[in-house]
């Protein structure tokens, strides 16, 4: 298997990496997690192993921006933490499985072959586009047409949420279930009021409206 290790202590780094690599593997050992997130996004990696405690960005955060962005490579997470509550809160962030420091090698190894085994999911693209409009969901950058849009939190959910499903309808209730996690209908116009926020940026300042309103049903990205 290709194998990400992002481990900052250099004496486990080193044991992970040098018992891996004698059972064949390819290993890249990153002791940072920053650097760890971006090499796991492009890397095309079989399996990542990733300590819960890192410099530059810690390992949930590592696990948590990867899921975000449709990442779904099987990850192990090391801790030196044994807690219930924390290995519980490692596997919500999106960790597969958990192992608790120290832990004998042979342990790290079963582990990795049995979530190398795993059926994975095609990775979700990381870029999602209608017409000249793109939303990278790694930097979380919105262009259109080359120009550079800014979105607050709300509004790019609510985007990615709509070009996920470009073309097809998305009703109020589904809008607010999805962007808000509002499962009954607050009597409010805050579906209404995010739609116009959302096209005074994406589609007023240019030739060609992407927002479209369904007459008694919802709203559509324009797919074509």
């Amino acid at each position: 298997m290709k194998i990400l290790v992002i481990e900052d202590d250099p004496t486990t780094g080193a044991y992970i990496a040098d018992g891996l690599r004698q059972e064949g593997h390819g290993v890249d050992l990153i002791p940072d997690g920053a650097d760890g997130l971006v090499q796991a996004s492009v890397g095309g990696y079989d399996v990542i192993v990733v300590d819960r405690m890192l410099p530059g960005l810690d390992g949930m955060a590592v696990v948590k921006t990867l899921r975000g962005a449709g990442n779904r490579v099987p990850v192990l997470m090391l801790t030196a933490v044994g807690g219930v509550n924390d290995r519980i809160e490692g596997l919500n962030a999106g960790a597969d499985d958990y192992l608790v420091k120290p832990f004998a090698f042979g342990e790290l190894s079963a582990r990795l072959a049995a979530l190398g085994r795993r059926p994975q999911m095609s990775d979700a693209p990381t870029v999602l586009k209608a017409r000249d409009l793109e939303m990278d969901l790694l930097t979380r950058q919105v262009t259109r047409a080359g120009q550079v849009i800014d979105l607050l939190p709300r509004e790019f959910t609510l985007l990615e949420h709509l070009l996920r499903r470009k073309g097809r309808v998305q009703t109020r209730t589904m809008l607010l279930e999805a962007v808000w996690d509002i499962h009954f209908d607050p009597q409010t116009n805050v579906v209404e009021t995010h739609i116009s926020r959302l096209r005074a940026k994406v589609d007023k300042p240019f030739d060609h409206d992407l927002i479209v309103t369904v007459r008694g049903a919802g709203y559509r990205i324009d797919a074509e």
